[in-house]
């Protein structure tokens, strides 16, 4: 093992010693609760309120006109990504308008 690897994991074993023993602690990072899914009804009236087709609303986010469908007639739901899009897209939809016309 070289030196400077033997060196970096002893340095760690002891913040961790530290830690054990109440003299160090951790930084910590809360991270944000996962978007509320959505069901058809809602991406259909988010796609009502951009006044898109299916298949424009599709360009928008970035998925096929299939997947959008699949969404409205509650197939699928509507995951990662493509859910934090659509929030976006329900709270401010100029945004998501405004990110296509400068593409």
């Amino acid at each position: 093992m070289k030196k400077e690897t033997f060196t970096g994991l002893l340095g760690s074993v002891n913040e961790a010693l530290e830690h054990a023993r109440g003299k160090r602690s951790l930084r910590t990072t809360t991270l944000p609760l996962p978007p509320k899914p959505l069901n058809g009804r809602a991406v259909k009236r988010v796609r009502a309120a951009l006044r898109a087709s299916q298949a424009v609303f599709a360009s928008y986010l970035n998925v096929s006109t299939k997947l959008v469908q699949a969404w409205e007639a509650n197939r699928r739901t509507p995951e990662g990504p493509a859910l934090v899009l659509l929030h976006i897209a329900a709270k401010q939809p100029a945004v998501i308008e405004s990110v296509r016309r400068h593409a």
